[in-house]
């Protein structure tokens, strides 16, 4: 196959105007580098597409000729969705522009783009699209599983504030998806992953956010976790949606604001972030100082921007993780339970659990609206992260991550991931993930848009 597709990457850079980068041209190493460490893959060829056009010359190219073929946008799907062995990668990483209109509070984005370069872009106008909490993740990927971070309270996910997207589908066409236009495309594409084509564009709605918001992390040693997930469960329920917490349990990170004697010290963190008047963002504050004063604190305000990068470090290229998740009515009891025994177990300093308040804004989008996976009712997002420095590591972290995932299975809402945050894509999790009537549905689109299943390097959904 593989001297099959070198003969054949003359007729593929004819086709398109970007590069396209084969095993013995310079730059294939670093090309078919992704976030994940872990993934270590070789693709046949690479294609730098340079316009949608590329990208449906591409698509029509890795068909003719039999393919695996996986998308890059960001590169930052735990399980390597953009990067398969012997393959065809359609890279978008040249599709990366955004174009701000502040008067319709719009944006077109392109396939290729990262979070930072949207949230540059358009917090140059003093808006935002709601999004995910690291910013050197893909804005495509992020998206079309869902996108949730910041803002998902008081302005939903990033699917709930898509208006229409540019898509090239299994043949070759380029189309418009929206409500007025292929809709069953539209619905599928907000949350139905990578499944039903390749995103080029993307047009969100914004809103106005920042440019400073409110900053606050407070740090607890382990022995206080209960404590703290109690405070948590009594406290986030009730916020202004302005006013988001994300509850972390974490090694305290070596930056400038952290004690020094606290370096690297596992405990649990109160992330918080607040968008409306300082007063509300001071309140609670307050009476999380009263009812449960942290070891260290650190409390200031900061630009938008750098919130959306606060946990780029903990994140950064180059580590070797792993990746669980679920949701969760409450932090009950037994959750708590479970999550204070679990998470001393772990042996990576980079390691963490993670709980993000889905509730405001994101409830009040129907279940059957968009095919994302999640129930809208008000819960909690779950990640189990396993993150090291060396692949020696991983293991016991992938095996501490999935102890902690399947403890905490039995007080969930089901079965069902995130799937954004699902390592393994065999078809009873990614059923499990949308539920038998939504993916039902999803396999009937499948069918009209990618009857051979191409595109199934994903949490694939099969044609019906």
């Amino acid at each position: 196959m593989t001297q099959t597709v070198n003969g054949s990457a003359g007729a593929l850079r004819a086709a398109i105007s970007g590069p396209v980068i084969g095993p013995a041209d310079p730059g294939y190493e670093e090309a078919r580098r992704v976030w994940n460490a872990a993934i270590d893959r070789r693709p046949a060829v690479i294609a730098r597409c340079a316009s949608p056009a590329d990208v449906a010359a591409a698509v029509t190219f890795g068909a003719e000729h039999d393919l695996e073929i996986t998308v890059r946008g960001g590169a930052h799907s735990t399980s390597g969705a953009s990067v398969a062995d012997s393959g065809l990668m359609v890279d978008l990483s040249q599709l990366s522009q955004v174009s701000v209109d502040p008067h319709a509070k719009r944006a077109r984005v392109g396939g290729g783009a990262l979070l930072a370069d949207l949230d540059a872009a358009v917090q140059a106008h003093g808006l935002a699209v709601p999004a995910g909490v690291v910013s050197h993740t893909g804005v495509a990927g992020l998206t079309l599983g869902g996108g949730m971070g910041w803002l998902t309270r008081q302005a939903g996910l990033s699917i709930d504030n898509l208006v229409s997207a540019q898509v090239v589908t299994a043949d070759g066409r380029i189309r418009r998806a929206a409500a007025d236009e292929n809709p069953d495309l539209f619905w599928a594409i907000r949350g139905g992953g990578g499944n039903f084509g390749v995103v080029t564009e993307f047009e969100f709605r914004l809103h106005e956010v920042g440019p400073v918001v409110h900053f606050g992390l407070m740090f607890w040693e382990l022995s206080q976790g209960p404590s703290v997930l109690r405070l948590a469960r009594e406290i986030i329920p009730a916020l202004p949606r302005e006013v988001n917490i994300i509850v972390a349990g974490l090694n305290a990170p070596p930056a400038p604001f952290v004690p020094g004697r606290y370096h690297h010290r596992p405990g649990y963190a109160l992330v918080i972030a607040g968008f409306g008047p300082a007063a509300h963002h001071e309140e609670v504050i307050a009476r999380i100082r009263k009812e449960l004063p942290p070891l260290w604190d650190f409390i200031a305000p900061v630009s938008y921007v750098d919130l959306q990068q606060t946990f780029d470090d903990a994140y950064a290229w180059g580590g070797h993780a792993y990746e669980k998740s679920t949701y969760l009515g409450d932090l009950s009891d037994a959750v708590i339970d479970v999550v204070t025994d679990h998470l001393p177990q772990k042996r990576s300093l980079m390691s963490a659990v993670e709980f993000y308040r889905l509730d405001g804004a994101y409830s009040q989008i129907g279940e059957d609206d968009t095919a994302f996976g999640g129930g809208r009712s008000p819960r909690y997002a779950a990640f189990i992260v396993a993150f090291c420095s060396a692949p020696h590591l991983l293991p016991a972290e992938r095996a501490w991550a999935r102890s902690l995932w399947g403890a905490m299975l039995p007080h969930s809402l089901g079965a069902g991931s995130y799937v954004n945050a699902m390592p393994e894509t065999g078809e009873d999790r990614v059923r499990a993930a949308y539920g038998p009537a939504k993916y039902q549905r999803l396999a009937g689109i499948k069918r009209q848009y990618d009857p051979h299943n191409l595109f199934h390097h994903n949490a694939n959904i099969r044609p019906a």
